[in-house]
């Protein structure tokens, strides 16, 4: 079995840090009989798993930004065709696109643009999206500007009075290294300050978006399509994030989503991506808060 090949089918049954401890009784040349269990029962399993690989489908991973619309497309899709089978899967944009690269995925998923070292990957846009600074609705503050967002994110400003708050120590959640919401909200807001490492780290959005639910004196960023009503999104600049000034480019926080793929996509993972820009995929997606391109145009 190659290589390619056992990491599809880590990644579809979720087999994690396996391994096999051989021990060798007296005399030297003879197994001790559990490791001939160890081995069968590893044997059927693989086995069993080379017979459902046919049954694995298409594999997608990356951004949990992206994650949940891809879920609702996945959902879609195999309504409308009942013998297809999708494996959306998370881990961060840098990871999906080193899946798309490794070919250990059919299509990795991103929330930021590709660097100068993965253009040579085919990809097409499948939506834009906001990048929202939320807070917890608790918090008076309605609006800061750029500069304050960067300056609370590098730790220059520490307390919630500094911007016209009340008295109280800023928790500034962040996302880790590797997540396309972190490089576009470093990109876009951060110039040349790093976030200070005294952030509290989550590895998601949802996680994100809870602790900021849960904690008044807290700050965070995440996508504009999940803001819901547990936390706010701040006004930057005097202008509201919306979906709407997104568009017209009045709020400037915003990033595309991306499929990236090895090669050009063919068979059912081309199927289902011409389901993706289609105009029910599009559809489905601008219910979804997401923002539609004008057209979806691959390299």
């Amino acid at each position: 079995m190659s290589i390619k090949m056992l990491i599809r089918l880590m990644l579809r049954f979720k087999v994690k840090n396996m391994k096999i401890a051989i021990v060798v009784c007296r005399p030297k040349r003879r197994i001790c009989t559990a490791v001939s269990v160890v081995i069968l029962v590893l044997a059927v399993s693989l086995i069993s798993a080379c017979s459902n690989l046919n049954k694995a489908g298409i594999i997608v991973a990356g951004s949990t930004s992206v994650q949940p619309y891809a879920e609702v497309l996945a959902e879609e899709y195999m309504i409308l065709h009942p013998d297809a089978v999708i494996d959306i899967q998370g881990g961060g944009s840098s990871a999906g696109i080193m899946a798309a690269q490794s070919g250990t995925s059919d299509l990795g998923m991103s929330s930021r643009i590709l660097k100068d070292d993965e253009k040579s990957l085919w990809y097409v846009e499948i939506a834009r999206d906001g990048l929202a600074v939320i807070m917890n609705p608790a918090n008076p503050i309605l609006n800061l500007t750029l500069d304050q967002i960067s300056d609370i994110y590098s730790a220059k400003i520490s307390d919630w009075s500094q911007v016209g708050g009340t008295k109280a120590k800023i928790h500034i959640i962040t996302r880790e290294d590797g997540s396309g919401t972190r490089d576009a909200f470093v990109n876009l807001v951060m110039g040349e300050s790093n976030i200070t490492p005294r952030a509290i780290v989550q590895d998601s959005n949802g996680a994100v978006r809870q602790l900021v639910a849960d904690d008044p004196n807290a700050i965070g960023y995440i996508s504009l399509g999940l803001v819901d009503d547990t936390v706010k999104a701040l006004q930057l600049d005097g202008v509201a994030a919306t979906r709407d000034n997104v568009m017209n480019g009045s709020y400037g926080l915003s990033r595309p989503f991306l499929f990236v793929a090895l090669a050009e996509p063919t068979g059912q993972t081309k199927q289902f991506l011409d389901f993706v820009l289609s105009p029910e995929g599009q559809q489905i997606l601008i219910n979804e808060g997401l923002i539609s391109p004008s057209e979806g145009t691959g390299k």
